[in-house]
């Protein structure tokens, strides 16, 4: 491969070299870009690629301008606008895939430079995971590489020369990004999180279609991670991180009710909890909702970061005021064993009675056969039926079919299979048929100690679904249908795992399942050291930092006079460096490079190591010998060449001032 570029003509290995740094750049775009823009930025690289290695002449702007009008007419017909983070981000995909064909003169090569710079930066507005931006830090590399090769025009400077120059200017700015990262202040997104469609997978919705999902895929992602601030922890089984409920159903489909979230932010009186609250700090994955994850049931309102204000519904479920659309870290404490609710039956209550005309027959001919046995002994009731689930054939499956229209006579009576919430639909149908209130609390449950950090790690695949029945005298109280079929869904032993893809099985065929765990254990530390560290940098940190500082009830105008400080210093500091570096350099060799930049501008590609002599030769060979202009130069070269290298000594700072003189009074050709 090496001998392969090194016989190519220098332009062509470039050339070759930036396509592959902007194939890299757009390659995180492809899961997200509408798949003509993909396959159309790919071609337009190859083509460009191949011009170069066959040395044939770049295609005309007619053409482009074709091209650029039809994936303009493309990009509004996919996205029906031309503004916005999609379409933007598709335009300016084409548009640097298109450039790449113009490439002709350094002045193309700084437009596709700062195009392919511009671009890199829109691949956060989809991730900012610590992949994303090692991907991106080696993009980074790669361009600053790319123009610092195309300012060594002379020659055929080795691209890792140009390599190891980028990687030193990066070094060098890196205290100042971190600088800014610190003190910058903190703003809203610009972007919201992307979207995603959880039909078919494991994960949180705001509703529940029973029935009609064949085979559930388990989402190994993570949702959460928590971190507990007691020493120690809770057991897996009573970690209920409650989210949405519904509580209306109409046969096919569960919805939350019409819930109110009045706008103060305490825990409602009638939260009666058993034993202390569990202190908790919770770190949110954005999921483009409100919903706040909180271990069931909290004991006041989650403590959230900036001006973001929780509230709580009657039916103990935490919203923020806006979505959710990054990263968020906020405080918690909550009670694991709790009542809430009316202790006697109250109007309020019977829109968890209402059940639709006609739906599931056998369900509610059972339930009345349960009611004659029982009476109206609501435990008993509930006992009953939990026994009827342990002993009753009854399975945890993840692919329990699609069910008719009867699904809770379906569950109870024919397939006896589902998950969590074919359990939890079935069994609040039969409790609202046995005149018991009863609603389904979806949320995650239980979760995963990752030993190198000590966080809990709570993944999409614990998404659950369970329900709360109301009881007299006794308020609402939690009953887990699954925990009855399966306990160790609920426990520590039997937590659902997705199954090993292709590069996972071949992973785990050369490395033990032990190294690979740790392995895994390790990164997801790693990333939620990023996490904790970078990506929840918030404003209120700042603040803290500036607190911790010294200063007093710090705000915008303490960080903004400290930025800019620490902007000033940094100038100066710049200054004071370029000065000494300036200094220590030889004025002789200076005064040769001024001359050298005089040259080029006069048509000349004098390189570094070009002697006096040399640059004199060069200049009569582009220019006419008999300009006085001509001579005047070369006759100058040759003073300071003999001035220059004469014995030791005897060239002080009387000759490098005089030629310092002579040299502003030359008239240069163009």
């Amino acid at each position: 491969m090496n001998r392969f570029f090194a016989k190519l003509p220098r332009d062509s290995r470039d050339t070759l070299f930036l396509l592959a740094v902007i194939a890299w750049v757009l390659l995180p775009h492809a899961s997200h870009l509408p798949w003509w823009c993909s396959t159309l930025a790919a071609a337009m690289l190859a083509w460009r690629g191949w011009l170069a290695l066959s040395l044939r002449p770049l295609p005309g702007r007619w053409w482009l301008l074709l091209a650029l009008l039809a994936t303009v007419g493309a990009t509004w017909f996919t996205h029906r606008t031309l503004l916005g983070r999609d379409a933007g981000v598709t335009l300016i995909v084409v548009l640097l895939a298109l450039k790449t064909l113009e490439l002709r003169a350094r002045r193309d090569a700084f437009v596709v430079f700062f195009l392919g710079f511009f671009t890199m930066l829109t691949n956060f507005f989809y991730s900012q995971t610590l992949a994303t931006a090692g991907a991106m830090l080696l993009a980074l590399l790669g361009l600053l590489t790319a123009l610092v090769n195309s300012h060594m025009p002379a020659g055929r400077p080795s691209l890792w020369q140009s390599a190891r120059l980028s990687l030193r200017m990066a070094l060098l700015g890196a205290p100042i990004m971190v600088l800014l990262f610190i003190l910058f202040p903190r703003m809203a997104p610009l972007w919201g999180a992307p979207g995603d469609a959880m039909a078919g997978r494991s994960g949180l919705s705001g509703q529940m279609r029973i029935g009609e999902i064949n085979n559930l895929a388990l989402d190994d992602g993570i949702a959460l991670r928590v971190r507990f601030k007691d020493p120690d922890p809770p057991p897996n089984g009573l970690l209920y991180f409650r989210g949405p409920v519904l509580s209306t159903f109409d046969g096919r489909e569960w919805r939350p009710l019409q819930a109110t979230f009045p706008p103060d932010q305490q825990v409602r009186a009638d939260l009666r909890g058993a034993g202390q609250p569990v202190r908790y700090e919770v770190t949110l994955e954005p999921h483009k909702r409100p919903w706040l994850l909180t271990l069931d049931a909290p004991a006041e309102a989650p403590v959230l970061p900036g001006d973001l204000r929780a509230r709580m519904s009657e039916e103990l479920q935490w919203v923020a005021s806006n979505a959710v659309t990054d990263l968020l870290r906020y405080e918690a404490s909550s009670y694991l064993e709790f009542r809430h609710g009316p202790l006697r039956m109250t109007a309020s209550l019977s829109d968890y009675l209402a059940l639709p005309n006609g739906n599931n027959p056998r369900t509610l001919q059972w339930a009345m056969d349960l009611r004659r046995q029982h009476g109206n002994d609501s435990e008993a009731l509930v006992n009953a039926v939990l026994q009827h689930l342990r002993t009753g054939g009854y399975t945890y499956t993840l692919e329990p079919g699609v069910f008719g229209e009867h699904t809770a006579d379906e569950f109870w009576f024919d397939r006896k299979v589902g998950f969590c919430e074919h359990m939890a639909s079935a069994f609040a149908v039969l409790m609202r048929a046995v005149g018991i209130p009863s609603r389904i609390i979806t949320g995650y449950q239980g979760g995963e100690l990752n030993t190198v950090d000590n966080f809990w790690v709570v993944r999409q695949s614990d998404a659950h679904a369970w329900t709360e029945v109301w009881f007299e005298g006794r308020g609402w109280v939690r009953v887990d249908p699954t925990a009855a079929v399966m306990p160790g869904r609920t426990g520590s032993l039997q937590r659902l795992r997705p199954p090993r893809g292709v590069v996972g099985a071949a992973v785990e065929t050369v490395v033990s399942p032990v190294v690979a765990l740790t392995l895994r254990k390790l990164w997801e530390a790693v990333n939620n050291a990023w996490n904790q560290r970078v990506l929840n940098y918030t404003q209120g940190r700042q603040l803290k930092l500036l607190s911790a500082l010294g200063f007093e009830s710090p705000g915008w105008e303490d960080l903004t006079k400290l930025l800019l400080a620490a902007v000033i210093l940094a100038a100066a500091g710049g200054a004071a460096w370029a000065r000494w570096e300036r200094r220590r350099q030889d004025p002789w060799v200076r005064l040769l490079g001024r001359v050298r930049r005089r040259l080029e501008r006069a048509g000349l590609q004098p390189g570094e190591a070009a002697t006096p002599r040399e640059l004199a030769r060069m200049l009569a060979q582009r220019h006419d010998p008999a300009d006085n202009r001509v001579q005047a130069i070369a006759a100058w070269l040759q003073r300071f060449e003999r001035h220059r290298y004469a014995p030791q000594g005897s060239a002080g700072a009387t000759d490098l001032a005089t030629l310092r003189r002579e040299m502003k009074q030359l008239s240069w050709p163009t």
